[in-house]
């Protein structure tokens, strides 16, 4: 694991370079910087994703996350709640260009769980931290599932 996110940043590094707003760069590369434990630079490159694009909620999140590693808790339940609060607009059937978005609930009944732990407060705060991460985590397998899912329909479509 260690490595491959190793190489994710040194390739995410290259294209924030080469293009710093292109899609999902800079929030890809933030998380990737939170993964690895190094809050500040996670902290630093998702401000520049949040002015590329305000309404990234896993940017939202994943900042929150850096800034209560760092010990800006208030600002970072702030961050977190934006973050929630974007994701709840946002997830819909449609939610990233997938259509039936979330069918099994599990995305749902996480970010339920985290909205839960954020009305809480600091008093749960590492409740919460596991909560959004597990979030974030079950919102990239719903999004590798659909996507697998996508493209076992093209197979099927153009037949073998």
């Amino acid at each position: 694991q260690g490595g491959k996110i190793d190489k994710a940043i040194l390739n995410l590094e290259g294209i924030v370079r080469e293009n710093p707003t292109y899609e999902d760069s800079l929030t890809l590369l933030g998380r990737a910087y939170y993964k690895k434990g190094r809050y500040q630079d996670a902290y630093l490159i998702l401000q520049r994703a949040l002015a590329v694009s305000k309404e990234d909620e896993i940017a939202w999140m994943v900042l929150g996350l850096a800034q209560m590693r760092l010990g800006q808790d208030q600002k970072a339940l702030d961050s977190i709640k934006g973050g929630i609060t974007l994701l709840s607009k946002a997830m819909s059937d449609n939610y990233r260009g997938f259509s039936g978005w979330d069918r099994q609930g599990t995305v749902r009944t996480s970010a339920r769980r985290s909205i839960f732990l954020a009305t809480k407060g600091l008093e749960e705060k590492e409740n919460l931290m596991r909560s959004i991460e597990l979030l974030i985590g079950r919102i990239d397998e719903e999004e590798w599932q659909q996507g697998r899912d996508r493209a076992m329909e093209r197979i099927t479509e153009t037949g073998p």
